[in-house]
């Protein structure tokens, strides 16, 4: 029987050759997000309707999450990978030159909407025996300036996979949190407000990691046998690493 993935934010970055990945290895896959034409382009690119369904709604959105999960036909409605991808970071300032609404809007969408959409499919995850693959980041692990409420938002989702994996281990459900380094995608461009100078400042000359390589990781993952469960996967560029512990000095 085909295999049903459902990849939250697949309208560009890791989301979209995420779902190219299952698909060249035969799943069906659910993308959702908030695009119509990005995702319409998407389920023509990955061969149509028999392979592929979109969900346009925005993730904060709980009633507006339900109704699209409601809505899908009977040959969508198995899903046994939840890949939670959706999720963003606003502004790169010190804390007290952050603006509050930003701060709302990535707990809004890193946090509820990820643990919404979850608890929406738990039912059917348990009853295939299913796979939760949440999408966390280096930032859960390593704080840096401008981090604050990104990096709060991105501990919260690896801690709630270590928690869903206490609550799932005798349903036969695995759940993994992915913890990505530098990696090009529009995350900069959207966090920087479109300012392509600062994504390409970042980006130059760092061999970043690729949404393919992401991609990848997410596949190999769900490729195990069900008897085996990943944790967590933490992983850089080979030009990134841990920086020195910043110590401020009076001049």
């Amino acid at each position: 029987m085909t295999k049903i993935a459902l990849i939250t934010g697949a309208t560009a970055g890791f989301g979209a050759a995420t779902a190219k990945r299952f698909v060249a290895e035969g799943y069906k896959v659910i993308v959702t997000g908030r695009r119509q034409e990005r995702l319409t382009a998407l389920v023509s690119e990955l061969g149509g309707s028999d392979v592929a369904h979109a969900l346009c709604f925005d993730i904060r959105d709980e009633k507006a999450t339900k109704n699209a999960l409601d809505s899908l036909p009977a040959s969508f409605k198995d899903i046994s990978v939840l890949v939670n991808n959706a999720g963003l970071a606003l502004g790169t300032s010190a804390v007290e030159e952050c603006d509050l609404d930003d701060w709302k809007t990535m707990i809004d969408t890193n946090i509820t909407g990820l643990v919404t959409i979850t608890r929406l499919l738990i039912d059917t995850l348990i009853a295939q025996k299913g796979l939760v693959i949440n999408l966390s980041s280096v930032a859960a692990n390593w704080p840096y300036p401008g981090g604050n409420v990104y990096g709060g938002t991105k501990a919260f989702v690896q801690q709630f996979s270590l928690n869903l994996r206490c609550d799932l281990a005798a349903k036969g459900v695995r759940v993994t949190s992915i913890e990505p380094g530098l990696c090009e995608s529009e995350f900069t461009l959207v966090r920087t407000g479109g300012n392509q100078e600062a994504y390409d400042k970042l980006y130059k000359g760092a061999n970043a990691l690729q949404p393919e390589d992401i991609a990848e990781s997410i596949y190999w993952v769900a490729s195990l046998p069900a008897h085996m469960n990943i944790n967590s996967i933490e992983l850089m560029p080979v030009s990134q690493s841990w920086a020195p512990f910043s110590v401020f000095r009076k001049s």
